[in-house]
């Protein structure tokens, strides 16, 4: 379905936390965000075929060490660098199943710039900026930390693996 976000992009500017915004799951259902509140997350742009996509193992790792304090792994693929993630919904799934063995939730494929940005990562990205104030992703396996009220509190680029990010979740968790 294609969706037009340009009214959901004007409205990022009146939202003040990640549970005004809804995503499509992988199955095709809708899912508020606000059905996390309370919880810590980790959003993920991830793809299938990119030199960091190992980085799922840890990924998965953490979801599981955590998610009984309230915590959760988001992942937002999407196909925008390199091509890396060509394959449908269904195939992307089945990718991370066999190869990975996540059990967090996998969203539909997206895009994270451009006017097609899923407004969740323009809120994202003008809420935690990059290197210089840049706002736009740079590769697959940019990740947000949302604190419990539902605040981006901290970005990370790709190349920081997810088991770095340890501390600052742990500090969140309390």
């Amino acid at each position: 379905m294609e969706v037009d976000h340009r009214l959901s992009r004007l409205n990022n500017t009146f939202m003040n936390n990640i549970y005004s915004f809804e995503a499509t799951l992988n199955d095709g259902s809708r899912k508020a965000l606000k059905d996390f509140s309370g919880e810590v997350l980790l959003i993920v742009n991830t793809a299938s075929q990119c030199g960091f996509t190992p980085q799922y193992s840890e990924l998965q790792t953490l979801h599981e060490k955590y998610r009984d304090r309230g915590f959760h792994v988001l992942a937002f693929p999407c196909n925008q660098f390199g091509a890396q993630e060509k394959g449908s919904d269904q195939e992307i799934k089945n990718f991370c199943e066999t190869q990975f063995h996540i059990n967090f939730p996998l969203f539909q494929k997206i895009e994270v710039n451009g006017y097609n940005a899923h407004p969740l990562y323009s809120f994202l990205k003008s809420s935690l900026p990059g290197i210089l104030g840049s706002q736009a992703i740079k590769w697959n396996f940019t990740k947000f930390l949302i604190d419990r009220q539902g605040n981006p509190v901290e970005r990370f680029g790709p190349q920081v693996k997810p088991t770095k990010i340890i501390p600052s979740i742990e500090k969140l968790l309390g």
